[in-house]
C-alpha cells in the first residue's frame, strides 16, 4: 500500500516562503517520479512541478519557474517543495503524486499518476 502524506501548508503573506514536504511510504521510492499539483475550488487540479527518481531532472510550471525548487531525498523518502516569493495566485491546496512509469510527455498530466496525497492547504495573503 503506498501512502503519501503532505506538510508544510498554512497562511503566508505575498513574498513570503513556505516549504512542503511530501513523505512517501513506498519501499522502491527511489523509482518513482514524485510530482506536485494544486488545485482551487472550482478548477482542475494543475502541475506546479515534478522530480525524477536520480534528481537529475526537474519540471515546472512556467508561472512558479525561478520562484519554487523542487528536491527529494531518497534515503529519506521525502520531496521537498521551496516556495519562494508567494503570490496570492498561488493560494492552493496542494497535492503530492507518485508514479513509477511515467514517460516525459505524461509528467505534467495528473492522470497519469496512481498514488496521491490528501493534500495541504497554502494560503498566500495580498
Amino acid at each position: 500500500q503506498v501512502q503519501l502524506v503532505e506538510s508544510g501548508g498554512g497562511l503566508v503573506q505575498a513574498g513570503g516562503s513556505l516549504r512542503l514536504s511530501c513523505v512517501a511510504s513506498i519501499r522502491t521510492f527511489r523509482g518513482y517520479t514524485i510530482g506536485w499539483f494544486r488545485q482551487t475550488p472550482g478548477k482542475e487540479r494543475e502541475f506546479v512541478a515534478a522530480i525524477r527518481w536520480n534528481s537529475r531532472h526537474t519540471y515546472y510550471t512556467d508561472s512558479v519557474k525561478g520562484r519554487f525548487t523542487i528536491s527529494r531525498d531518497n534515503a529519506e523518502n521525502t520531496v521537498i517543495l521551496q516556495m519562494n516569493s508567494l503570490k496570492p495566485e498561488d493560494s492552493a491546496v496542494y497535492f503530492c503524486a507518485a508514479d513509477a512509469h511515467l514517460i516525459l510527455s505524461s509528467i505534467r498530466g495528473d492522470k497519469h499518476y496512481d498514488y496521491w496525497g490528501q493534500g495541504t492547504q497554502v494560503t498566500v495573503s495580498s
